[in-house]
């Protein structure tokens, strides 16, 4: 996982690499757009896609670390501008409950399909069979366990400021499982790397668009089908008690931005609209960084050059 620098650094690199020189637009305003960064290398790698695009713009660009679901705080209030990712599998509600104030706007789709959920790798069916069903999964419990769940099984999930309801769908669905929170991107993957190797027992949160699922054969669990229902409703679903007893959404992964930059910076945010790329793409932009330990910069450089074609239609402002 690619450390986070601080704005400043960031900042500092960026302004350093050229890209092919052309006539930047007027901007409507020098101060800065305010892009959020968070804590997986696939969102770094969006968000400084978009802001080297708005730097070849004219525009000036700042990027600030904030908390995936907090920053929304800072997006009303007009403190951060824009986010690139937020993921329908985790950050839906929190997205809804923002736009319903009328302080941020939705920026649309970036093109690339979210997919977060319980997965395993595939030498795991041998040892538990009937998986990918969940209630199969929760037979083989005592599998999946280590010393300090025993003889609950051990389920690695993310960093607790992703979100996702692990605890709370564990809970509801009477899973026997314990879910033990990554501290960050880099131990989660660390981990399944090494159990991978060592053909271990292991399921942890994985998601797409990422390496994880192109280099290693494995499937993810299939819980009780998502709907707004479920997570809303604790009537709705198997537990007439208790809510969040089904899968996560599956779907979009959209921008977000303050409402007032599309008045402040209305070809920016039209730019940003724009933006669209792929799970493949950033999939194999991610393992460039984790995996090769290639310079996330250079990573970024390295595409826009090899793709002005594509990033210049972003430019185009009606």
């Amino acid at each position: 996982m690619l450390s986070i620098k601080s704005k400043h650094i960031f900042a500092a690199l960026l302004a350093s690499c050229m890209l092919t020189q052309g006539a930047q637009a007027a901007v409507e305003s020098n101060d800065p757009i305010k892009l959020t960064l968070h804590d997986w290398t696939g969102q770094l790698i969006t968000t400084t896609m978009m802001g080297r695009v708005l730097e070849e713009m004219g525009y000036n660009i700042e990027y600030q670390v904030a908390d995936y679901i907090a920053q929304f705080a800072g997006l009303e209030s007009g403190d951060l501008h824009v986010a690139m990712e937020m993921w329908e599998t985790t950050g839906k509600q929190a997205m809804e409950t923002s736009l319903a104030t009328g302080n941020t706007v939705d920026l649309g789709e970036t093109g690339m399909k979210a997919v977060e959920e319980w997965w395993y790798p595939l030498y795991m069916k041998e040892k538990c069979p009937g998986l990918p069903d969940w209630k199969a999964l929760n037979d083989c419990a005592e599998i999946f366990s280590a010393p300090e769940t025993a003889p609950k099984g051990r389920y690695l999930g993310a960093p607790v400021t992703w979100g996702g309801f692990d605890d709370e769908r564990v809970e509801a669905l009477g899973m026997d499982f314990e879910v033990v929170h990554a501290g960050t991107d880099a131990a989660l993957f660390a981990e399944l790397e090494s159990a991978y190797q060592r053909k271990a027992a292991w399921v942890g949160w994985v998601y797409t668009p990422h390496w994880a699922p192109i280099k290693f054969e494995g499937e993810f669990v299939e819980f009780p089908p998502y709907s707004d229902e479920c997570y809303s409703d604790p009537k709705a679903g198997l537990n007439a008690n208790e809510a969040y007893d089904c899968g996560k959404p599956r779907g979009w992964i959209k921008k977000v931005g303050w409402k007032g930059g599309e008045e402040k910076w209305p070809c920016a945010y039209q730019a940003i609209r724009n933006f669209k790329t792929d799970n493949q793409t950033i999939g194999t932009m991610v393992g460039e960084v984790d995996l090769d330990g290639k310079k996330m910069e250079d990573v970024v450089e390295t595409w826009l050059k090899a793709n002005e074609s594509t990033w210049k239609t972003w430019t185009q402002c009606s």
